[in-house]
């Protein structure tokens, strides 16, 4: 067999990138970093990270920029902005919401209220969503008052969605179903179109649902219509050269 190697850059971390305080310098990094996509093929980043700084053991701190919501927000839009500069290439914000620490990272359950909620663990996503535009978020592994992010209809559809006007793709961490404890029904159900990986088993649950009524097939049809929707906005860029 032949190994096949790809050098990436050493870009520098969410947290360093945050200390310059520098959005125009974040955007060249975007743009910089969509360069690097478009030589290596990737049409989505899984970044930027931008969840609060509030447990130091939290492993996922160096990707995450501030304990501040407003510089995180502002980060992640000005990153944003960079690496989609030319359309042809978008972002995945995440992990959305309350990512916090890493003990138990898919069970744990975030117990927070509405007011901390909105002032702190979701403005910035707010911010980056209404300034920039990214093409994708992700949802994070854990549950938030006793419902896990993934399956959160009122995070993903009414806050997200309705409140701030969010159309982009909406997708999953990775084996938040099965191992990660979420449900692919509820998944549907709550607006988070892309499960990932995604299982054989997802797929039953999914259609048995449909099949018995408990899922509306418009739900399913609305989540399949956004990923639709994302997969021509990369493609109908590149025929137009933008690439």
């Amino acid at each position: 067999e032949c190994a096949y190697y790809q050098f990436c850059t050493s870009f520098p971390v969410g947290s360093m990138l945050a200390q310059t305080w520098n959005e125009d310098l974040v955007k060249r990094c975007g743009e910089m970093v969509a360069e690097e996509m478009r030589e290596y093929h990737v049409d989505i980043w899984l970044a930027p990270g931008m969840n609060i700084h509030r447990n130091p053991l939290c492993g996922r701190n160096f990707e995450y920029y501030s304990e501040d919501p407003l510089l995180t927000g502002r980060m992640a839009a000005a990153l944003t902005d960079g690496v989609q500069s030319k359309g042809d290439r978008g972002v995945t914000i995440k992990h959305f919401a309350c990512n916090q620490r890493e003990d138990h990272r898919r069970q744990s359950n975030s117990i927070v209220s509405e007011r901390a909620l909105r002032e702190i663990y979701l403005r910035g996503f707010e911010i980056a969503v209404k300034l920039a535009n990214p093409m994708a978020l992700m949802t994070s592994y854990n549950l938030i008052n006793g419902i896990h992010a993934a399956n959160q209809y009122a995070l993903i559809t009414k806050v997200l969605r309705m409140e701030w006007g969010y159309e982009g793709l909406v997708m999953s961490d990775w084996t938040t179903t099965g191992i990660g404890g979420s449900d692919p029904v509820l998944c549907m159900r709550a607006g988070n179109d892309l499960i990932m990986p995604g299982t054989e088993a997802d797929i039953s649950e999914i259609r048995k649902a449909v099949q018995d009524g408990v899922l509306p097939i418009e739900d399913v049809q609305s989540c399949a219509g956004r990923l639709i929707k994302t997969i021509r906005r990369l493609t109908e860029s590149e025929e137009h050269g933008e690439t």
